[in-house]
């Protein structure tokens, strides 16, 4: 996995006037993942691909000031207000909400800020803020690795039964790391795939920064691998980011006409991932963004908690 080293550039040392917001494009991967490494959370929202998978949905812009990373787009669950992410960096949180309080003042605009961890909303609530709003749909799922690395214990009996038949049917299957040598086939692969009908407009987005993210896949910090059976090539894929403790996992995908495809990328990869990172302990799947089949999916996997957010208004 690539790193950036924390070296920034003495410009920013020195606070201009006020924070001034630019696109944020993969262009700043580089540069912004020292700063989210900093935040101190397993929530996917301050990883590289939950910020720059979704740039253009939620518009983020970006400033770094002061050895500290604001970001400004809109509200997770409503997408007509403006708000911001939990700044990350060297700043205290009570000088960085300042300065986006004097922000909002003289852009006449109320300051919120959206997909707050709850581990950070009391620390908010002691710096004046005046509501906490909690939102259900977009709270993390997070798994127990080790589970989701050996698919044991009761609760994941019909999980190991699908198993069970795509081993049966494909003894011979096999998981490889995603390298310059197979992506032309993951692409291929992914391309094959039809989005089925009726799915919205955020599916469709998805689908759009996962082809961007195929595209461009040594600008991101991910890790993959590639499901491939004898006969008929490769079957599913997934992409990962290692954030201390968690894997969370950005990118799963697969040929939902193999019985059991989807149980052995998931079960696979987890494996694959806690044997190359020990310290690994937790998986984050992300959230379910409110799709009742997404909801069942992730739980049906058994987490171990969901990872609460909010959004906090100050007056």
């Amino acid at each position: 996995m690539r790193t950036a080293d924390f070296r920034l550039s003495t410009q920013y040392r020195v606070a201009p006037k006020t924070l001034s917001f630019k696109a944020m494009t993969p262009d700043d991967i580089a540069r912004t993942t020292p700063f989210l490494k900093l935040a101190g959370t397993r929530a996917c929202d301050f990883t590289v691909g939950g910020m720059f998978m979704w740039a253009d949905w939620f518009r983020y812009r970006m400033c770094v000031m002061n050895d500290t990373l604001f970001v400004k787009g809109l509200a997770e669950n409503d997408l007509t207000k403006a708000a911001f992410s939990l700044p990350v960096g060297k700043m205290s949180l009570a000088e960085s909400v300042k300065m986006l309080q004097d922000y909002c003042r003289r852009t006449s605009q109320p300051l919120i800020l959206s997909a707050v961890p709850e581990e950070r909303v009391e620390e908010l609530r002691q710096l004046g803020a005046t509501k906490i709003e909690e939102l259900p749909a977009w709270a993390d799922y997070i798994y127990d690795i080790d589970s989701l690395a050996s698919f044991a214990g009761k609760k994941m009996n019909k999980k190991r039964n699908h198993i069970n038949r795509f081993v049966a049917e494909h003894p011979d299957y096999s998981l490889e790391p995603v390298t310059e040598t197979n992506i032309g086939e993951v692409k291929e692969f992914f391309d094959s795939l039809e989005l089925a009908e009726g799915k919205s407009l955020m599916a469709e987005y998805d689908r759009l920064q996962v082809k961007e993210v195929l595209n461009q896949l040594s600008r991101y910090p991910f890790e993959g691998v590639a499901l491939r059976v004898p006969g008929k090539g490769i079957v599913a894929f997934a992409f990962g980011e290692v954030t201390g403790d968690t894997l969370v996992v950005h990118i799963e995908k697969m040929d939902h006409s193999i019985n059991g495809a989807g149980e052995i990328i998931c079960r696979d990869f987890a494996a694959y991932m806690k044997a190359k990172y020990p310290q690994l302990r937790y998986e984050n799947r992300e959230d379910d963004a409110g799709d009742e089949g997404l909801r069942q999916a992730k739980q049906a996997l058994n987490p171990t908690c969901l990872l609460k957010k909010y959004n906090v208004y100050f007056a």
